[in-house]
């Protein structure tokens, strides 16, 4: 045995110690506050153990990034505290308040987190996006300095039921995936039962369709050495035979159960009975848990044998709680081992009574295992959290003298920024869900071209057929096509959001999507703001607006969304010189990384900086004018402005939100008549202006009692009579929640079913949100002084 492979099993068995500690400790030595089992999964921490100690003290280099499975972070934690890079207390503290997550988080652990995980499924798909964004950053001449690396998953083998796994095996073939590795941990067990037999057959033959390697890793050196022993066919036939449940009800049972399983099948040939009578219980338990994924010096070789860099999928067999006395249980995924257990075990594991924390408290030769840890190359060069220098924010303008819609504007502005060659504008890369030409991309996409790795023509080009759109693939383009899977779209964008960090390069992401299917995504999306990606999703077309597509294409919650997503500000402009407004300011939101510290103004968190949604509309509006003042711009970005200011004497107003303000202008201009002093409220986003009221409410029930939000401000001056009706073409609980600012009297109009098709007209009136529907709220709220509704036109 190499000395290299001897600090090898040293460290799988520090590792296996200290992760299973660490959660033994937040169990049953830790003080509980709420009688309720921490948790912590040792079984499946233990079934990785080996993986992990060879990939990251043998196979892994600086540059390569690895997505830890959700249940194997006590392992993933304890190398961190090896390595120097987590402190004891931390490590007490796991999964409790200020300690380390339950599982891998690049937001909320203090160690070197490459991926967030927890959503199984997702944390496996990402990397294969990230490997792509990888190879778009080296092929530009401002990421040639970048180093590439490998992109890798520790997968749970239950976690390749999520289908977002095969969106992304799709994608990665479309775009000719490179430098991912996908290591499957192949314990065969699950939440609630045993892995089906034959289903990896299945599966394997999907990685091989979609052009992975497939490599299986099932039997480690013990075992190999024995088939080599006169009768090791008929042990390594009968291991091949053995059902799943089998396997691991033996592996539960140890070395006695082995034995007598092994007698009766196979022990009436003599070399099989000399193989097995060679070694005692405990050795022949140790043999036949020795598959592939519990060697750590099978893992070791296995990953340095691959010399390419094409995908690759490691099926690595392994005993789910190798090593503890819990192996092999069916119920062991969420199952503990007793305190008589770890008793038990930590004489076996040989850890001194009061060492149970130390580092290296088996280690015999610590000085040699000290160097061993010291010169390990992934560790080479301290924290791999990069950073690049933000990017100026180029003037964004548009003209506003014709009808346009927000859709339109914001292609506009995007084909504005590709004519030029700004800074930023060379950092910019979209992507949509085979929606590019329907969502406004395409003016962008014809000067800046696709992206690939190597240059393909458009044959509609190249026989001269006349077409709007001219798709060439280049490794200079600047559109990174994916299919129709909007799972992929938001890793697309988590990944490309995440550069800066991940590679020291600078993206700025721009996905674009039918504003309903947001919510085809939701998951990755949460996933992507999790780990505080920055990127921009603009969601469009939008709502009713959409009319004659029916309500299989209109969104009405995804406002809600806005409002509720962490780390996602929200915002649905009407007009094309809010969006102007609005998109500037996103493009330097999005690279802000500060303290967090609330602006008194707002008491919103802008310095820490953020995702956007912009959700935009198709329908084309008549323009205010070119407007210029302070209160527009500055409001467009809080969240609000008045475009009809009220007087101190306003009975009413009117709020609206996105592309119905020509429903709430038209609403307030028939009221000139009966009332004088109306307001219009202008609201560019509800999510911050909500934001900025429940954190100034914070503020005050903690002593700040000056602290007031924007909304607050614009609506302090309002007499207390005063009405408010909000419409918005979406769920109405999105302004719903305005009359309680300041107490005021209001009623909310929104969409609240599903969609029909038809004009715009028919189903704004179908669901009380045109004029008419605006004044007839009016009427309720302000019996006392009606409104001639027959003379609305």
């Amino acid at each position: 045995m190499t000395q290299n492979t001897s600090h090898l099993r040293t460290m799988e068995q520090r590792l296996l110690w200290l992760s299973h500690w660490m959660i033994h400790n937040a169990n049953h030595l830790r003080p509980k506050a709420d009688g309720i089992k921490v948790g912590g999964h040792q079984a499946s921490s233990a079934s990785m153990v080996s993986i992990m100690t060879a990939l990251y003290f043998s196979a892994l280099r600086p540059e390569d990034r690895v997505a830890v499975k959700p249940h194997a972070s006590p392992v993933f934690h304890a190398i961190q505290y090896l390595m120097g890079n987590m402190d004891r207390a931390r490590m007490k503290n796991f999964r409790g308040l200020g300690g380390v997550q339950s599982y891998p988080s690049r937001t909320k652990d203090v160690d070197d987190v490459d991926f967030s995980t927890g959503s199984v499924g997702l944390g496996v798909a990402i990397t294969s996006l990230a490997s792509l964004v990888q190879d778009y950053i080296t092929a530009k001449d401002w990421g040639t300095d970048v180093t590439q690396g490998r992109m890798v998953a520790l997968v749970g083998d239950a976690e390749l039921d999520e289908g977002n796994i095969y969106e992304a095996l799709q994608e990665g073939w479309k775009n000719d995936l490179r430098n991912c590795w996908w290591i499957i941990d192949y314990n065969r067990q699950s939440l609630d039962g045993i892995v089906r037999e034959g289903l990896f057959a299945r599966i394997e033959k999907i990685f091989d369709a979609f052009g992975w390697d497939v490599v299986r890793v099932k039997y480690g050196a013990l075992q190999r050495a024995a088939f080599d022993e006169p009768g090791g066919d008929a042990l390594r036939d009968w291991i091949e035979a053995c059902p799943n449940q089998e396997y691991s009800a033996l592996t539960y049972q140890g070395g006695a159960g082995w034995r007598k399983r092994l007698m009766d099948d196979l022990g009436d040939q003599g070399t099989v009975t000399a193989l097995l009578d060679a070694r005692d219980d405990d050795a022949l338990a140790a043999l036949m848990e020795n598959l592939g994924g519990n060697c750590v010096q099978t893992m070791a070789e296995t990953f340095a044998s691959i010399d390419h860099d094409r995908p690759v999928c490691f099926l690595a067999y392994t005993v789910k709680g190798w090593g503890t006395p819990i192996a092999g249980h069916k119920d062991n995924h969420g199952g503990l081992m007793t305190k008589a257990q770890m008793a038990d075990w930590q004489t076996h594991m040989g850890v001194p009574e009061g060492q149970e924390w130390e580092p290296l408290a088996t280690v015999t030769d610590k000085s040699a295992f000290q160097t061993f840890m010291d010169t390990a190359p992934f560790f080479a060069n301290g924290p791999r959290r990069f950073s690049d220098a933000a990017l100026p924010v180029p003037q964004i303008d548009i003209a506003t003298d014709r009808e346009i819609s927000t859709q339109a504007a914001f292609g506009k502005i995007l084909d504005d920024l590709a004519k030029g060659n700004s800074d930023l504008a060379r950092r910019i890369m979209t992507t949509s869900p085979d929606v590019t030409g329907t969502t406004s991309l395409g003016p962008w996409v014809n000067r800046r071209k696709l992206f690939a790795r190597a240059e393909k023509a458009d044959a509609f080009i190249e026989h001269r057929i006349p077409s709007t759109a001219k798709w060439n693939f280049a490794p200079e383009g600047q559109h990174l096509e994916i299919g129709i899977a909007e799972m992929n779209l938001f890793l697309l964008l988590g990944a490309a959001g995440l550069s800066h960090s991940l590679f020291g390069k600078r993206v700025i992401p721009i996905g674009t999507v039918y504003d309903p299917f947001v919510h085809r995504g939701l998951d990755a999306l949460n996933y992507a703001c999790y780990q505080d990606a920055r990127f921009m999703i603009v969601g469009t077309p939008s709502g009713v607006t959409l009319a004659p597509e029916g309500g299989a294409h209109q969104s009405i919650g995804t406002p809600l969304t806005g409002i509720a997503q962490d780390g996602l500000a929200s915002f649905e402009p009407a007009f094309a010189d809010e969006l102007a407004v609005i998109m500037g300011w996103a493009f330097d939101y999005m690279q802000r990384d500060g303290d967090g510290d609330p602006d008194e103004r707002t008491w919103l968190r802008d310095e820490t900086g953020g995702s956007v949604y912009l959700r935009l509309t198709t329908a084309p509006l008549e323009q205010p004018g070119k407007r210029l003042d302070d209160a527009f711009r500055q409001g467009a970005v809080d969240g609000a402005y008045w475009l009809r200011k009220p007087g101190p004497n306003c009975d009413v107003v009117i709020a609206y939100q996105g592309a119905v303000a020509q429903e709430a202008i038209a609403a307030a201009g028939q009221l000139a008549d009966a009332r004088r002093d109306v307001g219009v409220l202008a609201i560019t986003s509800a999510d911050r202006l909500n934001a900025g009221w429940t954190a100034a409410q914070r503020a005050r029930a903690r002593g700040s009692m000056t602290a007031r939000s924007h909304i607050e401000t614009l609506l302090g001056d309002l007499p207390s009579t005063c009405s408010i009706v909000t419409v918005i073409d979406g769920h109405p609980a999105t302004l719903g929640w305005l009359g309680s600012v300041a107490g005021h009297r209001a009623v909310s109009l929104g969409v609240e079913h599903f969609g029909q098709t038809g004009t715009i007209q028919d189903l704004y009136h179908h669901f009380g949100i045109d004029r008419m529907g605006i004044l007839t709220a009016i009427n309720g709220l302000t019996a006392g002084r009606p409104i001639d509704l027959r003379s609305v036109s």
